[in-house]
C-alpha cells in the first residue's frame, strides 16, 4: 500500500511506502500522508480479532496499513510496546460507567496519557523505517505539544539509536505536572524547550521549520533530517485506529453488543487526530453510527461541524483541559481530503494559511454532519461533570470530563440509546488541582501538592510514573520566542 499527500494525488514524488511516510512525517508539499485506499474490516475479521490479546489485535490491524513491514516485525514491536511492564493491567481497558456509557481508558501507560498508545509503538516503527529505506543520517524528531504528546514522545524515543528528539511546549500552556514530566526527562538524545506563546504558535513554528528548504540543507550538512512525532505523522495516527476496534471487540466479548450492532464514540479532541482515527475505523467497516467531537471553550471544531466554516481568528482560551487548547486542528485536513479530494483540500489549506479561515462546500458539510456532531463544554460544566461522575463512582480528568459532558448532551438531545464509548485521555492525577477543586470547591492551586489531596479524596492510587517524577532533577529550562525556534533546532543538530 502506498501513501499520498492530502494536497496532491497525481505527482509520483508524493507517492511513497509506509516506511517512507513514517520517516518523512510530512509530505514535501506540506500535505499529510494518507494511504491510497482504506482497508476493509469484515464481521468475520472482528470475530477473529476479539479472540486475541491487544498486542495481536494491534499487529493484525497495523499490518493492513503498513504493508512493507512483516507481520512478525509488527507483532514483535506491538508486544514490546504494549507489554505488562509498560501498561500494567492492559493497554486500553474498557470500563462501564453507567447508562450505556463506557470509558475507554487510554492512559495506563508510562506517561499516564493516551498519547502513549501510539508513542510507545511509533519509535519502533521509525527505527525499522530507517533501516528499510537505507537511511544513514540521524532523524531529528521535532514536536510541538500542548502537554501530553511531548512527554509521551520523549519517553518513547529516549535513547533510541539514530534518532534525536526536540520538544517545544507553550511556557504557560501546560499543567505543572506536564511541565515537570518534560523538563525532568531522562535520556541522552532528548531536548526540551519552552516557547513564549500558545500551542498554535509552537505548532506553526514547527510547520515553518519543516517547510524551510534552507534549514533542511543546513541539517543535511550535519548528517541530520527532520521527522515528526505529532499526529501529522501517519505512524503516530495508525496505532490509534487499533483501540477503537479493540474496544468494539471487548464490548462483544462482554456480551453487551452483538457483532454488527452499531455503537457511538465520543472523543475529546483538539488536533482532531484521535477522533480521525475513529473515523478511519468506521471507514474500514467498524459499526460506528455517530462520532461525537467534544471540545472545550476553544470550540473551533464545534463551529466547523455546525456551519462548515473553519475560523481560527477568535479568542484563545486557557482552560483546565490544556491539551485541547488548540485553534488549528491539523488532522482535519485528512478528513477533508477523504471527502473533498486533494485539489479542494489544498485550496482550503491555502486559505487557512493566508486568511486564517475557510468554508467548505455544502455537499462536503452534509457528508461531515452525517457522521459527526460537535459539542463544547464550559469550564463550569467541566467542573460539574467531574464532581457528578465522582459522586457516582467514577474519577475523571478534565479532558475526559469534556467528553462525558458531550456524550451526555448528545444522549439527551437525540434519545439515542446505542452503547457509547468515551475516549478517556489522561489520568486525573495529571490535572490534580483542577480535579480536586471541581470535587470539593477548595483552593487547590498546586498540581503537585494536589496529588496527595486527590488521593485523600478518592483513594485512587497515584500512578507510579507521576509520583516518581517529583524526585527527578530538572534538566531543561530554555525558553525562546517562536521566531527563534529554528535556531534551537539547528543547535540541537550540532
Amino acid at each position: 500500500m502506498n501513501y499520498i499527500s492530502t494536497r496532491d494525488t497525481n505527482s509520483e514524488k508524493y507517492r511513497v511506502s509506509s516506511a517512507q511516510a513514517i520517516k518523512m512525517g510530512l509530505a514535501p508539499d506540506g500535505g499529510l500522508f494518507m494511504p491510497e485506499e482504506i482497508p476493509t474490516l469484515s464481521s468475520n475479521d472482528i470475530e477473529k480479532l476479539r479472540a486475541l490479546p491487544y498486542n495481536e489485535r494491534a499487529a493484525q490491524i497495523m499490518s493492513m496499513f503498513l504493508t512493507d513491514y512483516s507481520y512478525d516485525e509488527l507483532l514483535a514491536d506491538c508486544s514490546a510496546a504494549y507489554s505488562e511492564e509498560r501498561f500494567p493491567g492492559g493497554a486500553a481497558p474498557l470500563r462501564f460507567i453507567g447508562n450505556g456509557t463506557y470509558s475507554l481508558e487510554l492512559w495506563h501507560g508510562p506517561t499516564c496519557a493516551f498519547k502513549d498508545m501510539a508513542l510507545q509503538l511509533m519509535p519502533r516503527l521509525l527505527s525499522r523505517a530507517l533501516v528499510k529505506t537505507g537511511e544513514k543520517r540521524t532523524a531529528q524528531i521535532l514536536v510541538a505539544t500542548s502537554g501530553d504528546t511531548g512527554k509521551a514522545a520523549l519517553e518513547g524515543y529516549r535513547d533510541i539509536n539514530q534518532i534525536r528528539i526536540l520538544v517545544f511546549y507553550p511556557e504557560d500552556g501546560v499543567s505543572a505536572i506536564q511541565k515537570l514530566q518534560m523538563t525532568t526527562q531522562e535520556g541522552s538524545n532528548v531536548r526540551v524547550c519552552a516557547i513564549k506563546g500558545n500551542f498554535d504558535d509552537a505548532q506553526n513554528g514547527v510547520k515553518r521549520i519543516f517547510a524551510d528548504a534552507e534549514i533542511a540543507d543546513k541539517l543535511n550538512d550535519s548528517n541530520t533530517f527532520l521527522s515528526s512525532a505529532n499526529s501529522i505523522n501517519w505512524g503516530r495516527l495508525a496505532p490509534q485506529i487499533v483501540y477503537y476496534i479493540s474496544a468494539y471487540c471487548d464490548l462483544v466479548n462482554r456480551g453487551d453488543i452483538f457483532i454488527g450492532e452499531k455503537i457511538n464514540v465520543c472523543v475529546p479532541t483538539g488536533n482532531f487526530g484521535n477522533i480521525f482515527a475513529a473515523y478511519i475505523a468506521r471507514k474500514m467497516g467498524l459499526p460506528i453510527k455517530k462520532l461525537i467531537c467534544a471540545s472545550n471553550m476553544n470550540n473551533v471544531l464545534t463551529d466547523f461541524i455546525e456551519t462548515g466554516i473553519y475560523d481560527r481568528n477568535r479568542v484563545f482560551h486557557k482552560t483546565m483541559s490544556p491539551s485541547m487548547d488548540i485553534l488549528i486542528s491539523s488532522n482535519l485536513e485528512r478528513l477533508i481530503f477523504l471527502i473533498a479530494g486533494a485539489e479542494k483540500t489544498a485550496a482550503y489549506m491555502k486559505q487557512l494559511s493566508e486568511k486564517g479561515k475557510y468554508q467548505v462546500d455544502s455537499d462536503i458539510l452534509a457528508e461531515i454532519k452525517d457522521v459527526f456532531c460537535g459539542y463544547y463544554c464550559s469550564e463550569e460544566n467541566t467542573a460539574d461533570i467531574i464532581r457528578r461522575y465522582f459522586n457516582d463512582g467514577y474519577l475523571s480528568d478534565t479532558h475526559t470530563a469534556v467528553g462525558l459532558f458531550s456524550a451526555d448532551k448528545y444522549k439527551k438531545e437525540t434519545g439515542d440509546q446505542a452503547k457509547l464509548v468515551v475516549a478517556s485521555t489522561a489520568s486525573p492525577y495529571k490535572f490534580a488541582a483542577d480535579v480536586c477543586r471541581s470535587i470539593d470547591g477548595g483552593a487547590h492551586n498546586d498540581d503537585i501538592a494536589a496529588q496527595k489531596e486527590l488521593f485523600q479524596i478518592s483513594k485512587m492510587p497515584v500512578p507510579a510514573p507521576l509520583s516518581r517524577v517529583l524526585s527527578l532533577p530538572i534538566r531543561f529550562t530554555q525558553s525562546v520566542n517562536p521566531n527563534d525556534m529554528a535556531d534551537v533546532v539547528l543547535d540541537c543538530a550540532k
